[in-house]
């Protein structure tokens, strides 16, 4: 069953803080409480649901790629909604392709992080769950992004990430990024 591999996936993430074991436990709660985790009707049906992330890093030169997405508003990592039945790697997978043009090639098959976000923007006010995967880019590579979901991509410097107008969790990620390297 595949609520029982996005547990597993969610049981072997090392918390950073107080807040992602919080994250982990809350979460590991919802998938056996026997409701819907995957989004079944656009925006937000079930109200909570679950999403991949994913962070293309170039670790050469210090730079992580964020998508302005256009109906948050924020500057995020680019990802999707896993769909029903999927695992959380090939919804990384495909939505890589999608959004970006080119292939995942994953620095870790397991997501490193996980948050419990309300939503902002657009499409305010319902919950992603949020697996958070690290891929290898390359900040000299052409990306064909989607535009009709971000207004535009860019890479950040580590050091110089817009944290006010990204996910709320973006600076805990990078600081757990930085001590898992």
């Amino acid at each position: 069953m595949i609520q029982n591999e996005i547990a597993e996936l969610i049981r072997i993430i090392e918390p950073v803080d107080i807040l992602e074991k919080a994250h982990i436990n809350e979460s590991l709660e919802w998938i056996f409480s026997g409701t819907e985790i995957f989004r079944i009707s656009k925006p937000d049906i079930p109200k909570k649901h679950l999403v991949s992330y994913f962070c293309l890093c170039d670790f050469k030169h210090g730079k992580i790629l964020l998508v302005e997405h256009l109906k948050a508003g924020l500057w995020l990592p680019a990802g999707g909604h896993v769909e029903p039945g999927e695992h959380p790697n090939l919804t990384a997978q495909r939505e890589c392709l999608e959004e970006l043009g080119v292939e995942a090639k994953f620095w870790s098959e397991r997501p490193i992080f996980i948050t419990s976000t309300v939503t902002v923007g657009f499409t305010a006010g319902h919950t992603d769950v949020s697996l958070w995967y690290v891929l290898e880019g390359n900040c000299s590579e052409h990306l064909n992004f989607d535009q009709r979901e971000f207004k535009s991509v860019r890479w950040f410097d580590f050091e110089n990430i817009p944290y006010s107008k990204s996910d709320p969790n973006m600076k805990r990620f990078i600081n757990k990024l930085r001590m898992m390297l």
